[in-house]
């Protein structure tokens, strides 16, 4: 049986010494819950903000609100400002956020359900990649937050090879 994601992410964080913080959206916490589960994650979990609603990512996070009417909250440019804000509030070395829309229903934004925006703050800048999951909403976060915690990984991985 291969290794939670978390874990690899938990070995790979206390090797290099380096915190993480992350702000959620549609997973509510999910992604948090995930990283503390491991025992020892003190060492390198900082913090977790759930900013539901666009209001709270400008007031929890620092994002702009120009931005978020310009862009919306499901988007790469709200993802990519909430993984910056998080990781200056916060003082961790990485920054994770996602935004999208888990369903059933689609609420203001035109975007189909399922659609995700996943963005990853470091040191050398930040990094955005956007997702369609399928599923029930249930499904929708639970891959939602397992691509996070991939996209992390990889990250680290290839920072770790350079």
């Amino acid at each position: 049986m291969s290794e939670q994601l978390e874990v690899k992410l938990g070995k790979l964080l206390r090797e290099r010494g380096w915190t993480i913080a992350v702000a959620e959206t549609t997973t509510g916490g999910v992604i948090s819950a995930r990283i503390v589960s491991v025992p020892g994650s003190s060492a390198y979990y900082e913090r977790g903000v759930i900013a539901y609603s666009a209001l709270s990512k400008c007031e929890m996070l620092g994002i702009d609100v120009k931005m978020m009417d310009t862009y919306g909250a499901v988007s790469a440019e709200a993802a990519c400002a909430m993984a910056k804000g998080v990781r200056k509030v916060s003082g961790a070395d990485l920054g994770l956020a996602e935004t999208g829309i888990a369903g059933p229903i689609r609420g203001r934004s035109a975007k189909p359900i399922g659609t995700a925006y996943i963005a990853l703050a470091g040191a050398e800048g930040v990094v955005c990649r956007d997702f369609r999951f399928d599923g029930g909403r249930d499904a929708i976060r639970n891959a939602i937050s397992d691509a996070a915690l991939q996209m992390v990984i990889e990250a680290m991985k290839k920072a770790i090879d350079n």
